[in-house]
Protein backbone atom coordinates (compact mmCIF):
# COMPACT_ATOMS: atom_id res chain seq x y z
CA UNK A 1 0.00 0.00 0.00
CA UNK A 2 0.90 3.42 -0.96
CA UNK A 3 1.59 6.65 1.58
CA UNK A 4 1.69 9.43 -0.22
CA UNK A 5 3.70 12.27 1.49
CA UNK A 6 1.07 14.20 2.94
CA UNK A 7 -0.11 10.78 5.59
CA UNK A 8 3.41 10.32 6.12
CA UNK A 9 3.82 13.73 7.72
CA UNK A 10 0.30 13.72 9.39
CA UNK A 11 1.13 10.12 10.73
CA UNK A 12 4.55 11.67 12.10
CA UNK A 13 2.95 14.24 13.54
CA UNK A 14 0.37 11.85 15.62
CA UNK A 15 3.27 9.67 16.68
CA UNK A 16 4.84 12.78 17.83
CA UNK A 17 1.60 13.93 19.69
CA UNK A 18 1.26 10.30 21.00
CA UNK A 19 4.72 10.89 23.09
CA UNK A 20 3.33 14.46 24.49
CA UNK A 21 0.49 12.48 26.42
CA UNK A 22 0.01 12.84 29.93
CA UNK A 23 0.55 9.03 30.17
CA UNK A 24 3.65 8.77 28.26
CA UNK A 25 5.14 11.69 30.04
CA UNK A 26 4.31 10.14 33.21
CA UNK A 27 5.95 6.93 32.60
CA UNK A 28 8.99 8.69 31.97
CA UNK A 29 8.93 10.74 35.09
CA UNK A 30 7.56 7.19 37.39
CA UNK A 31 10.80 5.81 35.44
CA UNK A 32 13.23 8.89 36.39
CA UNK A 33 11.73 8.55 40.15
CA UNK A 34 12.48 5.12 40.72
CA UNK A 35 16.26 5.25 39.07
CA UNK A 36 16.91 7.51 41.69
CA UNK A 37 15.07 6.39 44.27
CA UNK A 38 16.68 3.12 43.35
CA UNK A 39 19.88 4.23 43.45
CA UNK A 40 19.55 5.98 46.73
CA UNK A 41 18.18 3.61 48.65
CA UNK A 42 19.91 0.20 47.62
CA UNK A 43 22.72 1.43 49.91
CA UNK A 44 19.83 1.50 52.59
CA UNK A 45 19.29 -1.88 51.42
CA UNK A 46 16.10 -0.80 50.25
CA UNK A 47 14.58 -1.00 46.71
CA UNK A 48 11.79 1.39 46.15
CA UNK A 49 8.95 -1.40 45.96
CA UNK A 50 9.51 -1.91 49.85
CA UNK A 51 8.66 1.41 50.66
CA UNK A 52 4.63 1.00 50.71
CA UNK A 53 4.94 -2.18 52.42
CA UNK A 54 7.45 -0.63 54.97
CA UNK A 55 5.46 2.54 55.50
CA UNK A 56 1.94 0.27 55.89
CA UNK A 57 3.62 -2.38 58.32
CA UNK A 58 5.25 0.81 60.40
CA UNK A 59 1.80 2.46 60.30
CA UNK A 60 -0.31 -0.24 61.00
CA UNK A 61 -2.71 -0.26 57.70
CA UNK A 62 -1.53 -3.81 56.73
CA UNK A 63 -0.20 -6.68 58.31
CA UNK A 64 -1.30 -9.57 55.71
CA UNK A 65 0.36 -10.41 52.10
CA UNK A 66 -3.13 -9.77 50.97
CA UNK A 67 -3.87 -5.96 52.91
CA UNK A 68 -0.34 -5.02 51.59
CA UNK A 69 -1.13 -6.18 47.61
CA UNK A 70 -4.07 -3.94 48.22
CA UNK A 71 -2.46 -1.35 49.82
CA UNK A 72 0.34 -0.91 47.52
CA UNK A 73 -1.63 -1.95 44.35
CA UNK A 74 0.08 -4.75 43.14
CA UNK A 75 -0.96 -8.21 42.35
CA UNK A 76 -0.55 -10.74 44.62
CA UNK A 77 2.01 -13.05 43.12
CA UNK A 78 4.32 -9.81 43.23
CA UNK A 79 4.01 -9.12 46.29
CA UNK A 80 4.36 -12.86 47.22
CA UNK A 81 7.81 -12.63 45.36
CA UNK A 82 8.66 -9.26 47.05
CA UNK A 83 7.79 -10.40 50.58
CA UNK A 84 9.88 -13.61 50.01
CA UNK A 85 12.96 -11.40 49.12
CA UNK A 86 12.53 -8.64 52.43
CA UNK A 87 11.87 -11.95 54.27
CA UNK A 88 15.05 -12.94 52.97
CA UNK A 89 17.42 -9.53 53.24
CA UNK A 90 16.06 -9.43 57.20
CA UNK A 91 13.29 -6.56 56.36
CA UNK A 92 10.31 -8.55 57.66
CA UNK A 93 9.30 -11.20 59.73
CA UNK A 94 6.07 -13.62 59.85
CA UNK A 95 3.89 -15.67 62.00
CA UNK A 96 1.08 -17.15 62.26
CA UNK A 97 -2.46 -15.40 62.46
CA UNK A 98 -3.68 -16.41 65.36
CA UNK A 99 -6.97 -15.79 63.79
CA UNK A 100 -6.62 -17.41 60.27
CA UNK A 101 -4.29 -20.19 60.17
CA UNK A 102 -4.12 -20.14 56.42
CA UNK A 103 -2.59 -16.42 56.83
CA UNK A 104 0.53 -15.00 58.05
CA UNK A 105 0.92 -11.49 60.37
CA UNK A 106 3.90 -9.48 58.59
CA UNK A 107 5.98 -7.57 61.27
CA UNK A 108 9.11 -5.27 60.16
CA UNK A 109 12.49 -6.66 61.71
CA UNK A 110 14.60 -3.75 63.91
CA UNK A 111 16.74 -3.46 61.03
CA UNK A 112 13.84 -1.93 58.53
CA UNK A 113 12.40 0.00 61.58
CA UNK A 114 16.11 1.38 62.66
CA UNK A 115 16.85 2.37 58.26
CA UNK A 116 13.23 2.99 57.38
CA UNK A 117 13.75 7.00 58.54
CA UNK A 118 16.78 7.45 56.68
CA UNK A 119 14.51 5.61 53.64
CA UNK A 120 12.16 8.14 54.03
CA UNK A 121 14.46 10.88 54.22
CA UNK A 122 15.98 9.85 50.76
CA UNK A 123 13.03 10.05 48.95
CA UNK A 124 11.67 13.10 50.43
CA UNK A 125 14.27 14.67 49.35
CA UNK A 126 14.87 13.23 45.70
CA UNK A 127 11.51 14.82 45.43
CA UNK A 128 12.49 18.25 46.79
CA UNK A 129 15.54 18.01 44.39
CA UNK A 130 13.41 16.96 41.16
CA UNK A 131 10.11 19.47 41.95
CA UNK A 132 13.48 22.50 42.47
CA UNK A 133 12.28 24.98 39.93
CA UNK A 134 8.44 24.19 41.34
CA UNK A 135 6.49 26.73 43.21
CA UNK A 136 4.93 25.02 46.37
CA UNK A 137 1.79 25.94 44.18
CA UNK A 138 2.87 24.52 41.54
CA UNK A 139 4.36 21.19 43.62
CA UNK A 140 1.06 21.15 45.39
CA UNK A 141 -1.35 21.44 42.93
CA UNK A 142 0.85 18.54 40.41
CA UNK A 143 0.14 16.12 43.31
CA UNK A 144 -3.67 16.95 43.66
CA UNK A 145 -3.69 16.38 39.79
CA UNK A 146 -1.90 13.32 40.00
CA UNK A 147 -4.48 12.22 42.98
CA UNK A 148 -7.32 12.69 40.97
CA UNK A 149 -5.70 11.18 37.98
CA UNK A 150 -4.79 7.72 39.75
CA UNK A 151 -8.06 7.81 41.39
CA UNK A 152 -10.27 7.93 38.00
CA UNK A 153 -7.60 5.46 36.62
CA UNK A 154 -8.49 3.16 39.87
CA UNK A 155 -12.03 3.75 38.48
CA UNK A 156 -11.92 2.66 34.91
CA UNK A 157 -9.38 -0.27 36.16
CA UNK A 158 -12.53 -1.42 38.74
CA UNK A 159 -14.94 -0.94 35.99
CA UNK A 160 -13.30 -3.10 33.50
CA UNK A 161 -12.51 -5.94 35.77
CA UNK A 162 -16.17 -5.59 37.09
CA UNK A 163 -17.51 -6.05 32.93
CA UNK A 164 -14.72 -8.51 31.83
CA UNK A 165 -15.79 -10.35 35.00
CA UNK A 166 -19.63 -10.00 33.91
Amino acid sequence: MYINADERKEQAAMELEALSTPGHLISLAARGFARLSEARLKPLGFGVGHLPVLIALQDGQASTQRDLARFARIEQPPMAQMLARMERDGLIQRAPDPADGRSSRITLTQTAQARLPDAVSTLLQGNREALRDFTDEEAGLLISLLTRLIANLDRIASAETTAARV
